[in-house]
């Protein structure tokens, strides 16, 4: 048990001795949470225990048989706590399959979300953990994220052990394919937009931007673009000329410069060409994501393709960088064309009403269990996530209550175990007081 966790065990063991009814006024914490705390501190150690044993698993989203192991080993601890577990399969789109995990039939209805799979491929280099020093431990996938589903797991288990879970109706969902989401995304991310649909709250247990100061109540969208240009093949010597015009790769570099200079003024908003080639022949191959190209430099360019991403804060952003994006396609130089699609992608979480008021209900508990304030997240600093398919149809949606650490999808990804038994408190008493805003 580190230093951390020493100190914080003495404090609340020595706080039983008070009256429950003075330290509650005193202290806004009443018996039931110093229960919940002290339940998820008997447990740390075979806690992270767990955690060490499922992050030697690799999964990989395209390792099928990984995946599906990761949630076998949660399944059972999930059917430990009463939960009933079901293995949904997604082979029609070409991923492993999610794991959703439900309890009860009355009270508030809480889903909690995390992932199984990882960035790390079953043939890459990170494979291993390292006990980096007493309280960080490097591993893939430890914090994105790992850790933030057995975070779920004590939650729950502390909810039981203080008879609370009863009176919640509770889904679990951990997704096999959030680090390379299944096409078409309506129906790869199918079973949690219904889940959302159902839920009142939707609890995130990703790392957010790795600082346990923060949470996220707003998230951008991401979508992809796919930008053709097309020019006419000629000597190079004729390039300018009214008969050849300027070559598909002038083009394209006339659309990226008009995207980085005409979007710019959008707040927020961000629009990256990831992958370009260009010549007398070009190709990308999204499903790879690479790319091969064939030209000569006295010949003008035929073909250039370039693929990126587009990250917005809203729908309304989206669909006006969008319209601005296709126009400046359209308005092509002389003997070329071109063509822009865009995909479907993650939808953006907007920073509700609802939103902000469970993070101030949770910054309360933070508070008051001596974990310090916490703030709403730079949205620019957090990634999208699979809350963005249901923040939109909540009443109450937060996410970044997992595991913190740093350089995730990384071989150099790390957990601070001195953020483990806090998140978990924190998430834990949080679901505590949430019975009082639903009853």
């Amino acid at each position: 048990m580190n230093n951390f966790i020493k100190i914080f065990f003495i404090v609340h063991a020595a706080l039983f001795f008070l009256p429950t009814s003075g330290y509650a006024k005193e202290n806004n914490i009443n018996k039931i949470e110093s229960d919940i705390v002290e339940s998820i501190l008997v447990n740390e150690k075979e806690a992270i225990k767990f955690l060490k044993k499922v992050v030697a698993v690799n999964s990989g989203t395209m390792n099928f048989e990984g995946v599906r192991k990761v949630s076998d080993l949660f399944a059972g601890q999930f059917q430990q706590i009463g939960f009933k577990t079901e293995w949904v399969s997604a082979t029609q789109y070409n991923r492993a399959g999610h794991l959703v995990a439900s309890y009860g039939s009355k009270g508030p209805k809480i889903l909690m979300i995390g992932h199984l799979d990882t960035v790390f491929a079953s043939h890459g280099p990170f494979q291993t953990l390292t006990q980096v020093s007493p309280n960080r431990i490097k591993a893939p996938g430890i914090t994105d994220m790992k850790g933030g589903d057995v975070i779920i797991l004590e939650v729950l288990r502390a909810l039981k052990k203080v008879a609370l879970l009863e009176q919640f109706q509770i889904k679990v969902i951990l997704m096999g394919d959030e680090e390379n989401r299944g096409r078409p995304v309506s129906e790869a991310a199918k079973i949690l937009i219904d889940a959302g649909a159902w839920a009142d709250v939707a609890m995130g247990f990703e790392d957010g931007d790795g600082n346990p100061k923060t949470a996220v109540i707003s998230r951008r969208g991401s979508s992809n673009w796919h930008l053709k240009t097309f020019g006419n093949a000629a000597h190079s010597s004729q390039i300018f000329q009214k008969e050849v015009g300027y070559g598909s790769i002038y083009e394209a570099a006339r659309i990226l410069q008009a995207f980085r200079i005409q979007l710019s003024s959008e707040e927020i908003l961000t629009y990256n060409p990831g992958l370009i080639v260009g010549g007398t022949s070009a190709e990308i191959h999204s499903k790879s994501s690479a790319g091969k190209a064939f030209g000569k430099n006295n010949v003008v360019a035929k073909v250039t393709e370039v693929s990126g991403d587009i990250r917005a804060i809203s729908p309304q952003q989206l669909k006006r960088a969008w319209t601005k994006m296709e126009e400046i396609t359209a308005n092509s130089l002389p003997g070329t064309r071109s063509e822009i699609v865009f995909d479907e992608g993650y939808p953006p979480m907007e920073a509700s009403s609802g939103n902000k008021k469970l993070l101030a209900l949770y910054s309360a508990v933070s508070m008051d269990h001596g974990f310090g304030k916490v703030i709403a997240v730079n949205p620019r600093n957090a990634g999208a996530a699979d809350i963005s398919f249901v923040a939109a149809d909540v009443e109450m949606a937060i996410d970044g209550l997992g595991l913190m650490g740093k350089a995730g999808h990384t071989v150099n990804e790390t957990a601070d175990m001195t953020t483990f038994t806090q998140q978990s408190i924190r998430a834990a008493v949080l679901m505590s007081r949430l019975l009082e805003v639903y009853n």
